[in-house]
């Protein structure tokens, strides 16, 4: 495959601003890939009419930091944004992160946080052309310094949505109610369509819940720069599965019951840790597990994806899941429909509307 099948044509305004005022309020098309057939519903809470007593969704349960900071370089006083990728050391309050713009920050430069410039980092090495590893000045104890650290920071709201991330709302928005293992610096966004009263729903039809975690980082929202695919490297994310998780799923796949994977994250996720015999195993690394068609996935039998981006590497995985042409055909009618009509269009991004892919 070449990156340039993935491109289509998508204008401003039907990227989402805002989430639904109810999580699972939005739009869900269901795709049916052994039929080729294309169902609209107009509430998320139709995904129940899927599946049954013992079918089991994977979601990930990383929760999301709220990683972007603005601060101001010494002697020129330039604001500088920083976003923070993942702490590299807790005593030494070393951080990966990116800055922006990345051509007036070298090593030696100190940067000031906060309305009194109470928090002062030092820039110790460049990692990469908009990278740097900053040393936090603190005193205090490392639950204070991450206290004071996120305090000042705000939600990483992916750079589509037109507006900053500070907002009371927007860290709280920005996470799956189901969120639990810090980590994260982008949400799992598919997992954001599920509600209190939908899982509660979900529990009283039967259906089970496994959790997984893959903390997501931006690896997969970087520009793919090469054309073939085969030669696009992503980056690693720290990723872990329990053997509940393992249990439960592979009871599932053995009693041939419903493997639903709620997410890009989950199916990289599932297909990083199978094993051999097609069985989930326990894991605790790093993945760079990259997804494209055509690839044969080994546990998830559904799907829930968004409506992503064009040429993103989420949109690939869901491709590869439920066929290129079939996923690329219900893109183009997601597009036209009700395109007259704001209000009842199909809306894309991280607060769009939602995707179920059936293979059965």
């Amino acid at each position: 495959m070449k990156l340039s099948q993935f491109k289509f044509k998508l204008s401003e305004d039907r990227i989402a601003q805002y989430p639904t005022p109810f999580r699972d309020d939005c739009r869900l098309m269901v795709i049916h890939a052994k039929s080729s057939v294309i169902e609209h519903r107009d509430s998320f809470r139709d995904i129940l009419d899927f599946f049954d007593d013992k079918d089991v969704f994977v979601f990930n349960d990383t929760k999301v930091f709220p990683a972007r900071l603005y601060g101001n370089k010494e002697k020129t006083g330039a604001k500088i944004e920083v976003f923070l990728l993942r702490e590299l050391n807790k005593d030494m309050r070393l951080w990966d992160v990116l800055v922006d713009p990345a051509r007036k920050i070298r090593i030696g430069n100190k940067l000031y946080f906060g309305e009194d410039e109470s928090l002062v980092a030092e820039v110790i090495d460049n990692t990469t052309s908009r990278g740097r590893t900053l040393r936090f000045l603190y005193d205090g104890s490392h639950e204070e310094f991450k206290r004071t650290l996120f305090g000042m920071g705000e939600a990483p709201i992916p750079k589509e949505i037109l507006r900053r991330g500070s907002e009371p709302e927007d860290l709280e928005n920005f996470q799956c109610i189901f969120a639990r293992k810090e980590g994260a610096v982008t949400a799992p966004t598919a997992g954001l369509h599920f509600s209190p009263q939908l899982m509660k729903m979900m529990e009283i039809k039967g259906l089970e819940f496994a959790y997984v975690t893959l903390h997501c980082g931006l690896g997969n929202f970087r520009e793919i720069d090469v054309e073939d695919l085969t030669k696009h490297k992503t980056d690693s994310e720290e990723m872990h599965v329990e053997r509940e998780a393992c249990e439960l799923i592979n009871k599932a796949k053995a009693e041939e019951h419903q493997i639903v994977a709620v997410g890009t994250t989950v199916q990289r996720c599932l297909e990083t840790a199978v094993s051999a015999d097609g069985k989930l195993k326990e894991f605790d690394g790093w993945t760079n597990k990259f997804i494209f068609p055509p690839y044969d996935f080994s546990l998830a039998t559904a799907m829930v994806a968004n409506f992503y981006l064009p040429y993103s590497t989420m949109l690939m995985i869901s491709c590869a899941f439920g066929g290129y042409d079939l996923v690329m055909k219900a893109y183009k009618e997601a597009l036209k429909f009700n395109e007259n009509d704001p209000g009842k269009r199909y809306r894309f991004g991280t607060y769009g509307d939602a995707m179920l892919i059936l293979q059965d």
